[in-house]
């Protein structure tokens, strides 16, 4: 699906269910670390760990299950190394400059702001178990031969754990993420990762 069009979904959704019936106002904020890396190929290396910040709204909640936009900047460290030398083709300008400068090990900074939509199926009054999908602009600082520097997209699909503890929620949730800034600039591979980030929240 279209990225613009996966916005949109979210925000109409949201905003229908703002509106739903045996609607509970809930916040929340939480704090997350995470890691991972690139899903196995022998072309490049790219591992990565992040800092996030969540704010968490409850907008409908229903029998079984509940519903709840997410606001999740993220700061996130990754280093990167060019493996396969000729994914940089002669045809590009200055082809070896550009080898030379991307098969070093090099360090990325990426900032972004992702927005989510949660699905989450309570077990029991502590346990319950959700997916979230969440995408949003993202800035990185480094040009790679798969991604362009500066603006770009991430996407995530997560799985997560959750157990509550008195007003504390812990959270466990691993996820697939990806990288790209939708043919805006040149360099557009992107990246797709493995992650698993661990965190807690508790209510405002």
């Amino acid at each position: 699906m279209d990225k613009t069009k996966f916005f949109v979904l979210i925000l109409i959704f949201s905003s229908a269910t703002f509106y739903g019936q045996n609607t509970k106002r809930e916040t929340s904020i939480g704090f997350y670390y995470g890691f991972g890396s690139e899903i196995k190929n022998s072309n490049y290396t790219y591992t990565n760990n992040y800092y996030k910040v969540q704010l968490c709204y409850l907008i409908k909640e229903t029998n079984h299950f509940k519903y709840e936009l997410m606001l999740q900047p993220e700061l996130n460290f990754a280093t990167h190394q060019l493996l396969n030398l000729y994914f940089v083709t002669p045809e590009e300008i200055n082809f070896e400059e550009k080898r030379d400068k991307f098969t070093k090990l090099k360090d990325i900074k990426e900032y972004a702001l992702g927005i989510g939509l949660c699905v989450r199926k309570p077990i029991s009054k502590k346990v319950s178990v959700y997916v979230l999908a969440s995408i949003g602009p993202m800035i990185t600082d480094s040009e790679t031969e798969r991604l362009s520097k500066g603006f770009a997209f991430s996407d995530v699909l997560s799985l997560g754990l959750s157990l509550k503890m008195h007003e504390v929620t812990f959270d466990i949730r691993p996820n697939r993420r990806h990288v790209s800034n939708a043919g805006i600039q040149n360099s557009n591979a992107g990246f797709n990762t493995q992650n698993v980030e661990f965190g807690f929240s508790f209510p405002l």
